[in-house]
């Protein structure tokens, strides 16, 4: 089975191609560049290195979200486009799952952080046993005390890695309760080689779908959609309801009897 993996969904850009239990090629760069120029132009290089026919490949695995909403647009188009044009499924990878499987078979619990701006992390919890990867807490977004709440509640070693270690370390430093460790530089970024390995699991598994059907998850709403939503309630709450003025002024203002027995009986003044 041959697997091209491809992640973009992070700072990091990386491709890799994945053949049974061999690791053929990867290419991956952390540096000041956008995705779209450089993710076709290292799986050509890869490709060309190792002589690879692209329609030799099964299926092309990517990065599905979360993180970064424009290099998961990528991401997902590169992917995409190459399924349309080889007729190749697609298998989409949990980002945060592809982040925590570069640590496979470690022996203490598995915390990915990716950055996810606001004090938010994208994150979820994993451990490894017999039976491969078991997901503790599904990907999510969510703020950093809860997550490290969370990690406490397990009382269990853990070990984090992804681009939130250095923005919450300080934070991890003063309130994680169990043991714990940071991932070395070779494994604590997203890396195309352990998407294309999960993504072989879940090929076997039959967890694939077409280009078309391809979609980025996001788990929430982009920052310029919140704004969008946050200025519509804002003056929506500015608008007055029909009537809502005529309703006010029907009824008794409390200590206006006069204005309530305009119409009962009149009562003779008398003068002692």
């Amino acid at each position: 089975m041959r697997i091209v993996g491809l992640d973009s969904s992070g700072l990091v850009a990386s491709v890799a191609v994945v053949e049974d239990d061999n690791l053929l090629a990867e290419y991956t760069v952390n540096y000041k560049k956008t995705h779209s120029q450089t993710l076709l132009p290292m799986l050509e290089e890869i490709a060309g290195m190792i002589e690879l026919d692209l329609q030799t490949v099964d299926a092309i695995a990517v990065a599905g979200g979360p993180g970064s909403f424009t290099g998961l647009r990528i991401g997902s188009a590169t992917a995409k486009g190459l399924g349309l044009a080889l007729d190749k499924p697609l298998i989409q990878v949990p980002t945060v799952d592809g982040l925590a499987y570069n640590l496979w078979g470690a022996g203490s619990l598995v915390c990915p952080l990716m950055d996810a701006r606001r004090n938010q992390t994208y994150t979820g919890l994993y451990c490894f046993g017999e039976g491969g990867m078991e997901i503790l807490i599904p990907q999510c977004a969510v703020g950093i005390e809860e997550m490290i709440s969370n990690v406490n509640n397990f009382e269990q070693d853990v070990v984090f890695l992804g681009d939130g270690v250095p923005v919450f370390r300080d934070y991890i430093e003063g309130h994680c309760q169990v043991p714990y460790t940071f991932a070395p530089a070779h494994m604590n970024k997203q890396r195309a080689a352990a998407v294309a390995a999960l993504g072989q699991e879940y090929y076997r598994s039959g967890r694939v779908q077409t280009a078309a059907e391809h979609c980025p998850e996001y788990l929430r709403l982009a920052q310029a959609e919140r704004e969008r939503l946050a200025a519509a309630k804002a003056e929506a709450g500015k608008e007055e309801r029909p009537g809502e003025k005529a309703e006010v002024g029907k009824g008794e203002r409390p200590g206006e009897k006069t204005e309530a027995g305009k119409d009962g009986p009149k009562v003779e003044e008398t003068h002692e």
